[in-house]
């Protein structure tokens, strides 16, 4: 084997996982493909603080080394499925890495590695699913290893696969330490799974704690599944209530109270879910859900005094206890009354204001025809330039790390059918083992930086220009009702501030919600080569602004007329066109629709955009939803965004940073002399 891959060492950490409430939905709403009256389940999961850290390479055998005892703890198998799958059977420990090792040698053609465990703060069998980090870990590495191409949800399913052929058999939402510390709410339909994420408006400061009592989760798993799919006496009636009706309505609450940050209903809501358990749940399996240990410490009044309230976790039992303290000075009261009179081993979480914003897209199906004739042969969105690291990077790569640094997970290009192959070779196929083993130190650096981003692109396909509208849309189904940041394919963008201009952005978008445009001033003379935005400043900096005039490209005099901005203290007129960043939510997306619909039924007629007031102004361009272009209508972005703007209002924000243009060849040598300086 190359030696370079064999010394190819990766650095990993897979967190345990705190089910905030829905715990036992996962599996209940599996057996929906049997009982189609059960209700889809739902839980609200989040990644913990505390969980496995490793190190992993290349290696011909399966091989875990833990270096967290005493003494190493060695174990070794042949990259062989079955030899796998039979340790995976036997239980214990390995089982759980071997699950995952061998559904990984039976669906991909991969080799080998080695996984050397370094650090462990995750509590063991306390219902924070110590089993499904180390599935996730495993999962995790085999994907960075082998370029696997896998999104979150890929990994989580590996794992889940994984653990299944152990005698562990835990349910979905295990696997939900894969998306980190952050709140997710995961519906369970069947076979079925849909996550999303919670936004997390204020800081909540939890602490859980191991009870150091004991319980024994597959007796419970195996009392309540009893009742499963179908319901034979009252006892197993008000089980399925508990599971489906009743616990789809206090997960909704529980969403609405973290996203307002309403933190005391919050704590609340966690004191009746946990009535409800008690109610309808445990009877199911007394001996284990009495729960002695759990319900003194919940009635505790110290603790009380301290929190908003509290519950049991995962399978619950006394296993391990939950809290929402009422600052973060309760948090550390907690977290050491608990530790130190309660003699149990606590454990604090912190889960801070957070981006909804996880999606991106990026048109790049044009063909760069003001860039003729250097686009004979590379796109526009290949051209070089020399970013402030001094490295060479096409434009793309440069938008795909404004994305990265921005915390965007998922990235979609719309691109032209006819160059799929050539994007997938770009994104997918890794350098030659000779290539890589060429680079300095600090390209080989790099290329792993730029495997890792990759891992987040996927493709959508715009089959015929009909507009910049038309081909945003094409991303409908890619963000699925959530906001996603817009960037240009020809514009890249440099932040005067150590926060880049894409992370500004979003920063508030989440103060205000909604479809929002960013902003940049634009001289006088330059308006027509801009979609220009007008409206009234909300903030004391003027930076962000409520929308009242949208034009695509008017004329220098209508822009003095109706499209001057007053800025203070000067109260002089500025004109402020797209900076070339927009978050889209699904009201946009809905309206794009109804309008490439429409163009359709319209193809080949003139249509000319008005101003707000439904006036067509003296001087200004033709700009439209469906203008005439070689005899096609197109959909533009900008009359949507005047739709918003009137039906619903339109938020703008000017980052502190300037945007760069490629699209002609005049703005892309001023960008090649200033960008990166």
């Amino acid at each position: 084997m190359n030696q370079q891959a064999e010394t190819k060492r990766i650095k990993l950490f897979s967190s345990g996982r705190l089910c905030l409430f829905g715990e036992h939905s996962d599996w209940a709403g599996q057996n929906r493909i049997m009982n189609a009256e059960i209700r889809p389940g739902r839980a609200i999961v989040t990644g913990i603080e505390q969980g496995i850290y490793a190190e992993a390479y290349r290696s011909e055998d399966f091989a875990l080394i833990d270096r967290t005892g005493d003494a190493p703890e060695e174990f070794h198998c042949e990259m062989n499925r079955e030899k796998l799958r039979q340790v995976a059977q036997q239980g214990g420990y390995f089982s759980y890495i071997c699950g995952v090792a061998s559904y990984i040698c039976e669906w991909y053609h991969v080799g080998g590695l080695t996984i050397e465990i370094t650090g462990q703060t995750l509590p063991m069998k306390g219902g924070l699913s110590s089993s499904a980090a180390i599935c996730v870990l495993v999962a995790k590495a085999f994907h960075q290893l082998y370029d696997l191409h896998l999104n979150t949800l890929g990994i989580m399913n590996i794992a889940y696969w994984g653990e299944q052929r152990t005698p562990s058999r835990c349910g979905r939402l295990d696997q939900a330490c894969a998306f980190g510390v952050a709140p997710v709410s995961m519906t369970f339909d069947g076979h079925e799974i849909d996550v999303k994420r919670i936004p997390v408006r204020k800081p909540l400061y939890y602490v859980f704690a191991d009870l150091c009592a004991g319980k024994d989760t597959v007796r419970i798993l195996a009392d309540l599944n009893k009742g499963y799919p179908f319901a034979d006496d009252e006892k197993q009636q008000r089980l399925h209530e508990a599971l489906g009706k009743d616990n789809l309505e206090i997960t909704e609450r529980a969403m609405e109270y973290i996203s307002k940050g309403d933190a005391e209903k919050l704590g609340e809501l966690m004191t009746q879910a946990q009535a409800l358990f008690d109610e309808k749940v445990a009877p199911m399996s007394p001996q284990q859900l009495s729960s002695p240990v759990l319900h003194e410490t919940l009635a505790d009044p110290i603790i009380q005094s301290l929190t908003y309230g509290g519950k049991g976790v995962g399978s619950q039992g006394d296993g391990c206890v939950q809290f929402l303290a009422k600052d973060e000075e309760s948090q550390q009261a907690l977290h050491d009354y608990l530790q130190n009179e309660k003699k149990m081993k606590p454990y604090k979480l912190t889960l801070r204001p957070n981006s909804t914003v996880r999606k991106a897209i990026i048109p790049v199906a044009g063909f760069g025809t003001r860039l003729y004739p250097a686009t004979r042969g590379i796109k526009k969105e290949f051209c070089p330039v020399v970013d402030k690291d001094g490295l060479v990077k096409p434009v793309l790569l440069v938008l795909l790390e404004e994305l990265d640094a921005a915390g965007i997970e998922e990235i979609c290009l719309i691109i032209n059918p006819g160059e799929k192959d050539f994007y997938e070779d770009y994104f997918r196929k890794p350098l030659s083992l000779e290539h890589y083993a060429s680079l300095p130190a600090q390209m080989k650096e790099y290329e792993d930086s730029f495997r890792r981003i990759a891992d987040k692109v996927t493709f959508m396909m715009q089959e015929e220009q009909k507009g910049f509208g038309h081909a945003v849309y094409q991303a409908d189904g890619f963000a699925a009702g959530d906001p996603v940041l817009l960037l240009l394919g020809d514009t890249i963008y440099q932040s005067n501030q150590a926060q880049s201009c894409a992370a500004q952005f979003i920063r508030e978008y989440d103060k205000y919600g909604g479809t929002m445009v960013a902003l940049r001033t634009v001289p006088l003379a330059d308006v027509s080569s801009f979609g220009m935005f007008a409206g009234s400043w909300e903030d004391k900096e003027n930076t962000v602004m409520k929308v009242e005039r949208v034009f695509e490209k008017p004329s220098p005099e209508y822009a003095k007329d109706y499209l001057g901005v007053k800025v203070p203290p000067e109260e002089q007129d500025l004109y402020y066109g797209a900076f070339g960043m927009y978050i889209l939510d699904g009201n946009l997306f809905a309206e794009l629709g109804r309008m490439c619909r429409q163009a359709e039924e319209t193809d080949g007629a003139d249509h000319v955009t008005k101003d707000a007031a439904g006036q067509m102004p003296e001087g200004s361009v033709k700009a439209s939803s469906a203008s005439r272009k070689s005899g096609r209508a197109e959909v533009e972005l900008t009359a949507a965004l005047e739709h918003i703007m009137m039906s619903e209002g339109l938020m703008a924000f000017v980052p502190d940073g300037e945007s760069f243009d490629i699209g002609n060849a005049k703005a892309y040598r001023e960008t090649f002399e200033r960008f990166g300086k």
